[in-house]
């Protein structure tokens, strides 16, 4: 059962390095704002209009928890089983859909334009996770999770490789930017947007993140081992501008749930204890500095002494 702390500093919050005490803010501690859902992912901060959007997968919905009331309701059902969304540089919203096995943007005036549905003439898998690049381009990832069963999707046979995908800003074209993966999930950039990160969450004997460089904006190269995950299953991730991971986690026998967050070279340095696994999280608040935590059947918030990276 979920109990907000009744001391400050938060015990929740872990310093693991004596790097990471920078970050935590004394008088700040952990808070569920909603609870109540299936399975919470894909958080995204609107802050021209002070809301968050999240996906709740089962339950075929995006819901939307505005910040100055703290009311939750419902912004789009059914949502095609909607996961992963963004933000594009314009402000509109991009949505990973597993019912649509699709890539959609929606525009201004509430019409949703698909941005990707096919690959050399065959259909997606079930596209999981999104983020935009600076200049325009979409990449998201596209494991088959969504079309396993009937509970996040629909049953379907695979017609392609789980693969991370680049789509054009300007021209709209789909190209296959990382192959041979087992179950590609969480991406995110560097700040300077030279180091693409990406969980493959079904590689043995551990999950790990991987690390690729960034060349001239479109090709992955260098492709590393940047975050061994041991036993515990590293979902998805956004990072602050000091180039730290702050990565959902959980759901394996010694690994802990919550937040794990590494430095730039991998070292783990602090966490966030949360009483369920975080599927995602982002950024937000009036200076990014609010971290919302989608997980499992709550969403929480906790302030931090950094800022998330724009566009994340």
């Amino acid at each position: 059962m979920w109990t907000p702390t009744q001391r400050y500093p938060d015990p929740a919050i872990e310093i693991l390095d004596p790097a990471f005490a920078r970050y935590r803010v004394f008088s700040a501690g952990v808070e569920r704002l909603a609870t109540g859902f299936r399975w919470c992912e894909g958080p995204v901060w609107f802050g021209d209009g002070r809301y968050l959007l999240w996906s709740d997968i089962p339950n075929n919905r995006i819901l939307r928890l505005d910040e100055e009331s703290g009311a939750v309701g419902v912004f789009r059902r059914p949502s095609n089983f909607a996961n992963g969304n963004t933000r594009d540089r314009q402000g509109r919203l991009v949505t990973c859909e597993h019912g649509g096995r699709r890539v959609t943007r929606t525009e201004y005036d509430g019409a949703v334009t698909v941005l990707a549905d096919r690959h050399e003439g065959k259909r997606l898998n079930s596209p999981n996770d999104v983020v935009v690049a600076s200049d325009g381009a979409v990449w998201f990832t596209d494991p088959p999770f969504g079309i396993l069963g009937h509970y996040e999707g629909e049953r379907a046979e695979p017609e392609l490789p789980q693969n991370v995908y680049r789509i054009d800003g300007e021209t709209g074209a789909l190209e296959a930017v990382a192959t041979d993966l087992a179950g590609p999930n969480g991406l995110c950039f560097s700040p300077d947007e030279r180091i693409l990160y990406l969980v493959e969450s079904r590689a043995t004997p551990n999950r790990r993140i991987l690390a690729f460089d960034v060349a001239d904006g479109r090709r992955l190269t260098g492709r590393r081992v940047h975050v061994d995950a041991g036993p515990g299953t590293p979902d998805g991730f956004r990072c602050d501008v000091d180039g730290n991971l702050w990565c959902g986690w959980g759901m394996g026998e010694d690994a802990l749930d919550g937040v794990m967050v590494f430095d730039p070279g991998g070292r783990l340095i602090g966490r966030i204890r949360l009483p369920e696994r975080c599927a995602n999280l982002c950024f937000g608040g009036r200076h990014r500095n609010r971290l919302f935590m989608a997980a499992s059947q709550s969403l929480y918030a906790l302030y931090v002494d950094t800022q998330g990276c724009a566009g994340g």
